[in-house]
Protein backbone atom coordinates (compact mmCIF):
# COMPACT_ATOMS: atom_id res chain seq x y z
CA UNK A 1 0.00 0.00 0.00
CA UNK A 2 2.67 2.16 1.00
CA UNK A 3 3.71 1.94 -3.20
CA UNK A 4 -0.06 2.70 -4.21
CA UNK A 5 -0.37 6.31 -3.05
CA UNK A 6 2.38 8.29 -4.60
CA UNK A 7 2.05 6.06 -8.00
CA UNK A 8 -1.72 7.19 -7.43
CA UNK A 9 -0.95 10.73 -7.06
CA UNK A 10 1.25 10.17 -10.48
CA UNK A 11 -0.85 8.83 -12.58
CA UNK A 12 -3.23 12.07 -11.67
CA UNK A 13 -0.79 14.34 -12.40
CA UNK A 14 -0.24 12.84 -15.94
CA UNK A 15 -3.80 14.04 -16.34
CA UNK A 16 -2.97 17.32 -16.00
CA UNK A 17 -2.80 19.44 -19.32
CA UNK A 18 0.72 19.21 -20.62
CA UNK A 19 1.75 15.86 -19.44
CA UNK A 20 -0.32 13.93 -21.34
CA UNK A 21 2.90 14.01 -24.06
CA UNK A 22 6.17 13.51 -23.68
CA UNK A 23 7.61 16.92 -22.85
CA UNK A 24 10.21 16.09 -25.43
CA UNK A 25 9.12 14.61 -28.06
CA UNK A 26 5.11 14.67 -27.93
CA UNK A 27 4.54 11.30 -27.62
CA UNK A 28 1.00 10.52 -26.11
CA UNK A 29 0.90 8.43 -22.83
CA UNK A 30 4.58 8.94 -21.12
CA UNK A 31 4.86 6.88 -18.71
CA UNK A 32 8.48 8.05 -17.36
CA UNK A 33 9.28 10.86 -15.73
CA UNK A 34 12.41 12.65 -14.75
CA UNK A 35 12.30 13.43 -11.09
CA UNK A 36 15.67 15.93 -11.20
CA UNK A 37 13.62 17.91 -14.26
CA UNK A 38 10.05 17.29 -13.14
CA UNK A 39 8.97 16.19 -16.38
CA UNK A 40 6.98 13.35 -18.00
CA UNK A 41 8.76 11.41 -20.88
CA UNK A 42 8.14 8.51 -22.69
CA UNK A 43 10.25 5.03 -23.06
CA UNK A 44 12.69 6.65 -25.99
CA UNK A 45 13.46 9.65 -24.48
CA UNK A 46 13.81 8.14 -20.82
CA UNK A 47 17.06 6.19 -22.41
CA UNK A 48 18.13 9.65 -23.58
CA UNK A 49 18.02 11.13 -20.11
CA UNK A 50 19.61 8.00 -18.68
CA UNK A 51 22.95 9.29 -20.60
CA UNK A 52 23.00 12.69 -18.84
CA UNK A 53 22.97 11.70 -15.36
CA UNK A 54 24.32 14.77 -14.44
CA UNK A 55 21.46 16.64 -15.24
CA UNK A 56 18.09 14.42 -15.04
CA UNK A 57 17.45 11.08 -13.45
CA UNK A 58 14.25 8.94 -14.58
CA UNK A 59 11.84 6.40 -13.39
CA UNK A 60 9.01 4.60 -14.48
CA UNK A 61 5.73 6.57 -13.03
CA UNK A 62 4.38 2.62 -12.71
CA UNK A 63 6.89 0.35 -12.07
CA UNK A 64 9.38 2.04 -9.84
CA UNK A 65 9.07 3.15 -5.81
CA UNK A 66 8.52 7.16 -5.46
CA UNK A 67 8.94 8.78 -2.05
CA UNK A 68 6.96 11.91 -0.91
CA UNK A 69 9.48 14.63 -2.00
CA UNK A 70 9.79 13.35 -5.66
CA UNK A 71 6.02 13.40 -6.03
CA UNK A 72 5.81 16.57 -4.66
CA UNK A 73 8.49 17.80 -7.06
CA UNK A 74 6.59 16.46 -9.98
CA UNK A 75 3.11 18.43 -8.57
CA UNK A 76 4.86 21.63 -8.17
CA UNK A 77 6.52 20.82 -11.77
CA UNK A 78 5.81 19.33 -14.91
CA UNK A 79 5.79 19.43 -18.39
CA UNK A 80 4.37 23.03 -19.06
CA UNK A 81 6.46 24.48 -16.32
CA UNK A 82 9.83 22.86 -17.67
CA UNK A 83 8.63 24.45 -21.35
CA UNK A 84 8.64 28.05 -19.79
CA UNK A 85 11.69 27.59 -18.52
CA UNK A 86 13.94 25.33 -20.92
CA UNK A 87 12.03 26.63 -24.23
CA UNK A 88 11.59 30.13 -23.88
CA UNK A 89 14.33 31.54 -26.16
CA UNK A 90 13.78 28.89 -29.01
CA UNK A 91 14.66 30.45 -32.50
CA UNK A 92 11.73 30.53 -34.85
CA UNK A 93 14.21 28.02 -37.49
CA UNK A 94 15.22 25.37 -35.05
CA UNK A 95 13.66 22.48 -34.88
CA UNK A 96 11.84 20.76 -32.20
CA UNK A 97 12.27 17.23 -33.23
CA UNK A 98 8.82 15.19 -32.38
CA UNK A 99 8.85 11.08 -31.94
CA UNK A 100 8.99 10.01 -35.74
CA UNK A 101 12.02 11.65 -36.10
CA UNK A 102 15.60 10.02 -35.55
CA UNK A 103 17.49 9.56 -32.59
CA UNK A 104 20.05 12.22 -32.94
CA UNK A 105 18.04 14.86 -33.56
CA UNK A 106 16.05 13.57 -30.39
CA UNK A 107 18.90 12.92 -28.47
CA UNK A 108 20.80 16.98 -29.56
CA UNK A 109 17.54 18.65 -28.68
CA UNK A 110 17.01 16.96 -25.42
CA UNK A 111 21.17 17.61 -24.49
CA UNK A 112 20.43 21.51 -25.77
CA UNK A 113 17.28 21.92 -23.58
CA UNK A 114 18.46 20.62 -20.43
CA UNK A 115 22.17 20.06 -20.26
CA UNK A 116 23.19 23.17 -22.45
CA UNK A 117 20.46 25.10 -21.66
CA UNK A 118 20.65 26.54 -25.21
CA UNK A 119 17.28 28.11 -25.19
CA UNK A 120 18.13 30.18 -21.52
CA UNK A 121 21.10 31.62 -22.97
CA UNK A 122 20.48 33.17 -26.34
CA UNK A 123 24.71 33.14 -26.48
CA UNK A 124 24.79 29.23 -26.58
CA UNK A 125 22.70 29.23 -29.80
CA UNK A 126 25.92 31.02 -31.67
CA UNK A 127 26.84 28.25 -34.04
CA UNK A 128 23.68 27.95 -36.02
CA UNK A 129 22.27 31.30 -35.96
CA UNK A 130 25.75 33.69 -36.36
CA UNK A 131 24.55 33.81 -40.50
CA UNK A 132 28.26 32.28 -41.35
CA UNK A 133 29.46 28.93 -40.02
CA UNK A 134 32.30 26.89 -41.66
CA UNK A 135 33.92 23.45 -40.64
CA UNK A 136 34.61 19.96 -42.11
CA UNK A 137 32.30 17.43 -42.66
CA UNK A 138 32.69 14.31 -44.44
CA UNK A 139 31.40 13.84 -47.56
CA UNK A 140 30.55 10.87 -49.74
CA UNK A 141 32.30 10.78 -53.25
CA UNK A 142 29.97 11.15 -56.04
CA UNK A 143 32.19 8.40 -57.97
CA UNK A 144 33.73 5.93 -55.71
CA UNK A 145 31.58 6.25 -53.03
CA UNK A 146 34.13 6.99 -50.42
CA UNK A 147 33.64 9.54 -47.37
CA UNK A 148 36.42 12.14 -47.68
CA UNK A 149 36.79 15.50 -44.97
CA UNK A 150 36.01 18.20 -46.94
CA UNK A 151 35.65 21.72 -46.33
CA UNK A 152 32.30 23.84 -46.04
CA UNK A 153 31.08 27.16 -45.84
CA UNK A 154 27.71 28.77 -45.38
CA UNK A 155 27.11 32.37 -45.46
CA UNK A 156 23.95 33.79 -45.36
CA UNK A 157 25.82 37.55 -47.08
CA UNK A 158 26.66 35.48 -50.23
CA UNK A 159 23.55 33.61 -50.18
CA UNK A 160 25.22 30.11 -50.67
CA UNK A 161 26.92 26.98 -49.02
CA UNK A 162 30.05 25.76 -50.65
CA UNK A 163 32.40 23.33 -49.91
CA UNK A 164 35.94 22.84 -51.32
CA UNK A 165 37.80 19.84 -51.96
CA UNK A 166 40.96 21.18 -50.38
CA UNK A 167 40.98 23.47 -47.39
CA UNK A 168 43.19 25.63 -49.31
CA UNK A 169 41.77 25.85 -52.39
CA UNK A 170 40.41 29.44 -53.39
CA UNK A 171 37.33 28.17 -55.90
CA UNK A 172 34.98 26.08 -54.33
CA UNK A 173 33.48 22.38 -55.78
CA UNK A 174 30.34 23.49 -55.79
CA UNK A 175 27.81 26.17 -54.65
CA UNK A 176 24.57 25.91 -53.07
CA UNK A 177 22.10 28.94 -53.56
CA UNK A 178 19.91 29.18 -50.08
CA UNK A 179 17.51 29.61 -52.57
CA UNK A 180 16.51 26.05 -53.35
CA UNK A 181 18.72 24.19 -50.16
CA UNK A 182 17.46 21.42 -48.36
CA UNK A 183 18.58 18.84 -45.63
CA UNK A 184 17.19 15.70 -44.21
CA UNK A 185 18.29 13.36 -41.75
CA UNK A 186 18.90 10.05 -43.47
CA UNK A 187 20.90 8.15 -41.25
CA UNK A 188 19.93 4.49 -42.10
CA UNK A 189 20.26 5.52 -46.14
CA UNK A 190 23.85 6.94 -45.45
CA UNK A 191 24.68 4.20 -43.34
CA UNK A 192 25.52 6.48 -40.53
CA UNK A 193 23.48 7.92 -37.51
CA UNK A 194 24.30 11.11 -38.37
CA UNK A 195 24.26 11.01 -41.88
CA UNK A 196 22.60 14.23 -43.22
CA UNK A 197 21.37 14.48 -47.26
CA UNK A 198 21.91 17.78 -48.69
CA UNK A 199 19.75 18.54 -51.83
CA UNK A 200 20.23 22.01 -54.64
CA UNK A 201 19.11 22.32 -58.01
CA UNK A 202 21.81 22.52 -60.58
CA UNK A 203 20.26 23.56 -63.84
CA UNK A 204 17.11 22.53 -62.83
CA UNK A 205 18.23 19.47 -62.07
CA UNK A 206 18.37 18.14 -58.56
CA UNK A 207 21.62 17.25 -56.90
CA UNK A 208 22.27 15.13 -53.66
CA UNK A 209 25.62 15.12 -51.48
CA UNK A 210 25.43 13.10 -48.63
CA UNK A 211 27.34 13.92 -45.29
CA UNK A 212 27.88 13.41 -41.95
CA UNK A 213 30.42 14.58 -39.08
CA UNK A 214 31.53 12.21 -35.82
CA UNK A 215 30.44 14.46 -32.86
CA UNK A 216 26.50 14.63 -33.46
CA UNK A 217 26.03 18.38 -32.18
CA UNK A 218 27.95 19.16 -35.08
CA UNK A 219 25.89 17.68 -37.62
CA UNK A 220 22.83 19.26 -35.99
CA UNK A 221 24.34 22.74 -35.54
CA UNK A 222 25.02 22.33 -39.71
CA UNK A 223 21.13 21.38 -39.96
CA UNK A 224 19.92 24.32 -38.02
CA UNK A 225 22.10 26.62 -39.26
CA UNK A 226 21.12 25.42 -43.27
CA UNK A 227 17.28 26.42 -41.13
CA UNK A 228 18.57 29.74 -40.12
CA UNK A 229 20.14 30.59 -43.38
CA UNK A 230 16.77 29.72 -45.52
CA UNK A 231 14.79 31.36 -42.63
CA UNK A 232 16.13 34.93 -43.60
CA UNK A 233 16.50 34.24 -46.61
CA UNK A 234 12.85 33.44 -47.18
CA UNK A 235 12.32 37.00 -44.73
CA UNK A 236 13.40 38.79 -47.21
CA UNK A 237 12.11 36.68 -49.76
CA UNK A 238 7.98 37.24 -48.17
CA UNK A 239 8.30 40.73 -46.09
CA UNK A 240 4.83 39.90 -45.04
CA UNK A 241 4.77 36.23 -44.38
CA UNK A 242 4.30 35.20 -40.79
CA UNK A 243 7.08 32.82 -38.73
CA UNK A 244 4.19 30.31 -38.75
CA UNK A 245 3.94 30.85 -42.73
CA UNK A 246 7.61 30.31 -42.90
CA UNK A 247 8.82 27.79 -40.95
CA UNK A 248 7.29 24.61 -42.46
CA UNK A 249 9.44 25.74 -45.80
CA UNK A 250 12.43 25.77 -44.22
CA UNK A 251 13.35 22.13 -44.71
CA UNK A 252 11.35 19.09 -45.64
CA UNK A 253 11.62 15.28 -45.20
CA UNK A 254 10.61 13.42 -47.84
CA UNK A 255 7.29 12.31 -48.53
CA UNK A 256 8.16 8.81 -49.54
CA UNK A 257 11.45 6.44 -50.87
CA UNK A 258 11.77 3.36 -52.16
CA UNK A 259 12.35 0.81 -55.02
CA UNK A 260 9.84 0.64 -57.86
CA UNK A 261 10.01 -1.05 -61.35
CA UNK A 262 9.62 1.53 -64.01
CA UNK A 263 9.38 1.31 -67.81
CA UNK A 264 10.42 3.87 -70.50
CA UNK A 265 7.88 6.47 -72.22
CA UNK A 266 6.92 3.91 -75.08
CA UNK A 267 6.09 1.39 -72.62
CA UNK A 268 7.63 -1.21 -74.47
CA UNK A 269 10.90 -1.58 -73.07
CA UNK A 270 11.77 -3.76 -69.99
CA UNK A 271 11.01 -2.51 -66.64
CA UNK A 272 13.86 -1.79 -64.43
CA UNK A 273 13.97 -1.33 -60.44
CA UNK A 274 14.56 2.11 -59.47
CA UNK A 275 15.04 4.15 -56.42
CA UNK A 276 12.35 6.33 -56.10
CA UNK A 277 11.99 9.90 -53.93
CA UNK A 278 8.98 12.01 -53.63
CA UNK A 279 10.46 15.42 -52.90
CA UNK A 280 7.22 17.43 -52.86
CA UNK A 281 6.27 17.66 -56.14
CA UNK A 282 9.29 16.27 -57.89
CA UNK A 283 9.36 12.22 -58.25
CA UNK A 284 13.14 11.33 -58.60
CA UNK A 285 14.24 8.03 -59.55
CA UNK A 286 17.70 6.90 -59.50
CA UNK A 287 19.68 3.39 -59.85
CA UNK A 288 21.09 3.45 -56.19
CA UNK A 289 19.91 5.23 -53.21
CA UNK A 290 23.52 7.11 -52.68
CA UNK A 291 23.28 8.49 -56.21
CA UNK A 292 24.60 12.43 -56.84
CA UNK A 293 22.05 12.81 -59.72
CA UNK A 294 18.81 11.47 -60.56
CA UNK A 295 18.63 9.49 -63.74
CA UNK A 296 14.99 11.08 -64.58
CA UNK A 297 12.47 13.62 -62.65
CA UNK A 298 8.82 13.62 -63.38
CA UNK A 299 6.71 16.68 -62.12
CA UNK A 300 3.58 15.81 -60.16
CA UNK A 301 0.85 18.60 -60.48
CA UNK A 302 -2.87 18.74 -59.05
CA UNK A 303 -5.91 17.24 -60.03
CA UNK A 304 -7.28 21.04 -61.48
CA UNK A 305 -4.47 20.52 -63.88
CA UNK A 306 -5.48 16.50 -65.21
CA UNK A 307 -2.93 15.15 -62.76
CA UNK A 308 -4.29 12.02 -61.53
CA UNK A 309 -2.85 8.96 -60.17
CA UNK A 310 -4.82 5.03 -60.82
CA UNK A 311 -3.98 1.63 -59.49
CA UNK A 312 -2.80 -0.70 -61.57
CA UNK A 313 -1.12 -0.63 -65.07
CA UNK A 314 -3.05 -0.91 -68.47
CA UNK A 315 -3.73 -4.88 -69.55
CA UNK A 316 -1.49 -4.64 -72.14
CA UNK A 317 1.58 -4.13 -70.02
CA UNK A 318 3.91 -6.32 -70.07
CA UNK A 319 7.73 -6.90 -68.84
CA UNK A 320 6.85 -6.12 -65.15
CA UNK A 321 8.53 -8.39 -62.31
CA UNK A 322 6.22 -6.74 -59.83
CA UNK A 323 2.46 -6.98 -59.92
CA UNK A 324 1.14 -4.15 -57.87
CA UNK A 325 1.04 -1.31 -60.75
CA UNK A 326 0.35 2.17 -60.00
CA UNK A 327 -0.31 4.93 -63.28
CA UNK A 328 0.61 8.57 -62.92
CA UNK A 329 -1.50 10.30 -66.11
CA UNK A 330 0.13 13.81 -66.56
CA UNK A 331 -1.18 16.22 -69.22
CA UNK A 332 1.44 14.41 -71.78
CA UNK A 333 1.94 10.87 -70.93
CA UNK A 334 1.37 8.06 -69.09
CA UNK A 335 3.80 7.01 -66.16
CA UNK A 336 3.59 3.44 -65.54
CA UNK A 337 4.94 1.50 -61.87
CA UNK A 338 5.56 -1.30 -60.27
CA UNK A 339 5.67 -2.08 -56.50
CA UNK A 340 7.00 -5.30 -54.82
CA UNK A 341 4.17 -5.42 -51.91
CA UNK A 342 0.50 -4.35 -51.90
CA UNK A 343 1.27 -1.75 -48.68
CA UNK A 344 4.03 -0.33 -50.65
CA UNK A 345 1.64 0.45 -53.54
CA UNK A 346 -1.10 1.87 -51.22
CA UNK A 347 1.44 4.03 -49.35
CA UNK A 348 3.08 4.85 -52.55
CA UNK A 349 -0.87 5.94 -53.78
CA UNK A 350 -1.45 7.52 -50.71
CA UNK A 351 1.53 10.31 -51.53
CA UNK A 352 0.80 11.00 -55.00
CA UNK A 353 -2.86 11.78 -54.34
CA UNK A 354 -1.30 14.11 -51.01
CA UNK A 355 0.25 16.16 -53.68
CA UNK A 356 -2.44 15.87 -56.83
CA UNK A 357 -5.01 16.65 -54.11
CA UNK A 358 -3.16 20.32 -53.29
CA UNK A 359 -3.86 23.16 -55.93
CA UNK A 360 -0.95 24.59 -57.71
CA UNK A 361 0.99 27.87 -56.16
CA UNK A 362 1.63 30.44 -59.02
CA UNK A 363 5.47 29.16 -58.48
CA UNK A 364 4.82 25.73 -58.88
CA UNK A 365 3.30 26.57 -62.89
CA UNK A 366 6.77 27.68 -63.32
CA UNK A 367 8.50 24.61 -62.27
CA UNK A 368 6.12 23.25 -64.66
CA UNK A 369 6.37 24.78 -67.46
CA UNK A 370 10.81 24.62 -67.58
CA UNK A 371 10.33 20.34 -66.05
CA UNK A 372 12.35 18.43 -68.30
CA UNK A 373 10.31 15.14 -68.24
CA UNK A 374 13.41 12.78 -68.22
CA UNK A 375 12.70 9.51 -70.33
Amino acid sequence: MAREKPRKALLQLLQRAGNQLCADCAAPDPDWASHTLGVFICLNCSGIHRNIPQVSKVKSVRLDSWDDVQVEFMAANGNNVAKARYESKIPPFYYKPTFPDCQLLREQWIRAKYERKEFIYTEKQEPYSAGYREGLLWKRGRDNGQFLSRKFVLSEREGALKYFNKNDAKEPKAIMKIEHLNATFQPSKIGNPHGLQITYLKDNSTRNIFVYHEDGKETVDWFNAIRAARFHYLQVAFPGASDVDLVPKLSRNYLKEGYMEKTGPKQTEGFKKRWFTMDDRRLMYFKDPLDAFARGEVFIGSKENSYKVLEGLPPSTQGNHWQYGITIVTPDRKFLFACETESDQQEWITAFQKVISRPMLPQEYAVEAHFKHKP
